[in-house]
């Protein structure tokens, strides 16, 4: 059972105790809900956002001193470094685990701090509280981007959202510039720069009514998660793939299944199973300080 703290930065800082693999206590978030607006943290200095994050853990009410800490956020993260982060620009090249454990040792001491990308503390939050903490567990989460964690957690890069799915060269809408990726299909903003006369909701409604291009994008954008959910099948075998995020509304698992059955027809990988699932801050915030608590106890290799 995960006890710790577990902290989530994605477009606002959201942290909380968690304790027996559930919040303990109340999520704490910087912006508050009634002063977010959309990417509030994308044009913050990164020592900024440290900071905040030390100043929302001090108005926790503490069971205990905490054993770990763990964080995620978007970006390729190893060794406590941030190796890249399209969404968060600002941390680029920057040691968030120092930073991180810098800004908690006058609350603290030096209390081991992991970081991990949002996406894995995202699949392992859904592992928790599914109780699927035993077995491979994938996570696709469908929004402004497209993330793809996986527990348990282990050294790798995992940005598949930016798997490649089409080889058509007009297929450029993809947020960090490439060509042909999940997320130029799939990814909120995509949609929103392909279609500039509707907006994603009236694209999947208007498909709904029969209308051809619609139609034929809905087609497109199952077809390319159920490609990049098979490629991930051959690679890393079968099991749970988990979906969730504001736009899992848009699923229709029966054609995605359809696709799917098209694209794995080896035998021993035919035994995957697709689900979509609540995720949400809360969710992540426990996996964050799930997988903190497995990398300080050997049973992980996230990036600690």
């Amino acid at each position: 059972m995960a006890h710790g703290i577990g902290i989530l930065i994605s477009e606002r800082i959201a942290l909380a105790e968690v304790s027996g693999n559930a919040v303990h206590g109340a999520l704490r978030f910087h912006p508050a809900e009634n002063d977010l607006v959309s990417d509030a943290l994308r044009g913050s200095p990164a020592e900024m956002i440290v900071q905040r994050i030390a100043e929302q853990v001090r108005q926790l009410e503490l069971s205990g001193p905490p054993p770990h800490i763990g964080l995620g956020m978007p970006g390729i993260i190893r060794n406590g470094i941030v190796e890249d982060s399209p969404n968060l620009v600002q941390f680029k090249g920057l040691n968030m685990q120092e930073l991180v454990t810098s800004a908690l040792a006058p609350i603290f001491g030096r209390v081991p701090v992991s970081i991990f990308n949002d996406a894995d503390v995202m699949a392992a939050g859904i592992a928790a509280t599914h109780g699927h903490l035993d077995r491979l567990v994938r996570v696709w989460t469908l929004g402004t981007g497209i993330g793809y964690g996986r527990y348990p957690s282990r050294d790798g890069v995992w940005e598949a959202g930016h798997s490649v799915v089409t080889l058509d060269p007009k297929e450029n809408f993809c947020g960090c510039g490439g060509v042909g990726h999940l997320e130029g299909v799939m990814g909120h903003r995509a949609m929103r720069l392909r279609f500039m006369d509707l907006e994603p909701e009236e694209v999947f409604a208007q498909a709904t009514a029969g209308e051809a291009r619609c139609v034929d994008f809905v087609k497109l954008w199952h077809r390319a998660l159920a490609a990049a959910t098979a490629t991930s099948i051959h690679l890393d075998g079968s099991g749970k793939f988990f979906l969730t995020g504001s736009n899992a509304r848009f699923l229709n698992l029966t054609l995605l299944k359809e696709y799917l059955h098209t694209m794995v027809k080896l035998s021993p990988l035919q035994g995957y199973q697709v689900e979509v699932v609540p995720g949400g801050e809360a969710v992540a915030v426990i996996g964050a300080a799930v997988n903190a608590s497995q990398a300080a106890n050997g049973s992980s290799n996230g990036s600690n």
